[in-house]
């Protein structure tokens, strides 16, 4: 079984303005492009591979802010983009996103879809590249919770996949969610700012077919569980 991998981060009940989702948004893929090289350049979807590559897109706040103002991209309160690169059809990158929404019910989100195939694919699936990816996000569009991980582990541990109850290859906390408690090695803590942590579970790529990646991510997540840290998202706190 090949693994396959996305980066993603979620939080609830935020309103904000179209102005303050676009500098997100331009803060985001800034931070993002530093990550690696293969997420510079950006274009828009199209019916085709050949007709998408014409629609560069550039990653300023002006641009995003005139892309929200655009009617399949905004709904209500609600902000959203879709936006992907690569260089062949056989390898591209997609990233997804909704901001400013006050809903209690859906979230709003980053989703990142890496490169898995080839050299590229081999480059960004490391927990260095995965987790500057994950700090991008968490400095960018300050969510609640995050993940980095293995759509089949994630498959195997959750039937309903919660956002913010299982745990996965690079997780990011908001302290809002509480503190870390230490974890056992080889996991790494990270602070970021004064936003949350990050937690590393493995040095190298996290594979559902590891046993010691699952029996390490079933310890983790009993000692998240119990410090409080694994509960489904909350509505964002008022000022």
């Amino acid at each position: 079984m090949t693994d396959t991998y996305y980066a993603a981060s979620y939080w609830l009940a935020r309103a904000e303005t179209v102005e303050a989702c676009a500098r997100r948004a331009e803060h985001f893929f800034h931070l993002l492009g530093h990550c690696d090289p293969a997420w510079a350049r950006w274009y828009e979807k199209a019916n085709s591979f050949e007709a998408a590559r014409k629609l560069q897109f550039s990653t300023d706040a002006t641009s995003f802010r005139e892309l929200f103002a655009r009617e399949e991209n905004h709904f209500d309160d609600d902000f959203s983009f879709h936006l992907w690169t690569g260089n062949s059809p056989e390898e591209t990158s997609v990233v997804d996103g909704a901001c400013g929404s006050s809903s209690l019910l859906l979230p709003s989100r980053c989703v990142l879809r890496p490169y898995d195939e080839g050299l590229i694919g081999e480059q960004v699936l490391t927990a260095p590249v995965m987790t500057e990816v994950s700090r991008a996000m968490a400095l960018a569009w300050e969510p609640e919770w995050g993940v980095a991980t293995s759509r089949e582990h994630r498959d195997s541990v959750t039937e309903s996949a919660d956002l913010g109850t299982f745990v996965g290859w690079v997780m990011y906390f908001s302290r809002l969610r509480g503190t870390v408690p230490p974890l056992p090695a080889p996991v790494r803590i990270e602070p970021v700012e004064d936003k949350g942590t990050l937690v590393v579970l493995t040095p190298e790529r996290f594979t559902a077919s590891n046993p010691e990646h699952v029996a390490l991510a079933a310890r983790v997540h009993e000692l998240l569980a119990r410090a409080g840290l694994l509960r489904p998202l909350q509505p964002w706190p008022a000022g």
